[in-house]
């Protein structure tokens, strides 16, 4: 077989309708797109406008806070943790930092911090330091003799 020899599977692509090319064309002089008015001319982009009625999105109410720029978490939970440590991918015996969680291929990056989520049972001896924990996965750690330290 050839470069010049490869084509698409029949029907895989339809060639563009040109538009404006003549009475016999069927889409002769306007091209479809009717007599005067904003959308018969170019450079039209009208979404969510309609017709000065009161927009859809501006009709509903709005409620609550958004928080303008959220810290984004990176999340470990205390099962995969162990999962890690089972597979010898991390070292229990040494101080677990977030660092070694990203070199281990646990976490891909900190993003604003790691932090430690209680799904999954820890039965390894750990002394964790993160960014944040939930007080249930603190119980979880402290309850297999390790320690979690959160920075002040």
């Amino acid at each position: 077989m050839k470069l010049n020899q490869l084509s698409d599977n029949p029907g895989a692509t339809k060639t563009a309708k040109r538009v404006g090319r003549g009475p016999g064309s069927g889409k002769g002089k306007m091209g479809g797109r009717g007599i005067k008015g904003q959308k018969s001319r170019s450079g039209v982009a009208i979404n969510g406008f309609e017709g000065g009625q009161m927009p859809l999105y501006m009709r509903l109410p709005k409620r609550g806070f958004n928080v303008p720029n959220p810290k984004k978490h990176a999340v470990i939970n205390l099962g995969i943790l162990q999962k890690f440590i089972d597979a010898k991918k991390i070292d229990a015996k040494k101080d677990i930092t977030e660092d070694v969680l990203v070199e281990s291929g646990l976490v891909r990056r900190k993003l604003d911090g790691i932090r430690l989520l209680a799904k999954g049972e820890l039965t390894s001896k750990v002394n964790l330091t993160v960014t944040g924990a939930s007080k249930s996965a603190v119980e979880a750690v402290e309850k297999a003799g390790g320690s979690v330290t959160l920075p002040a």
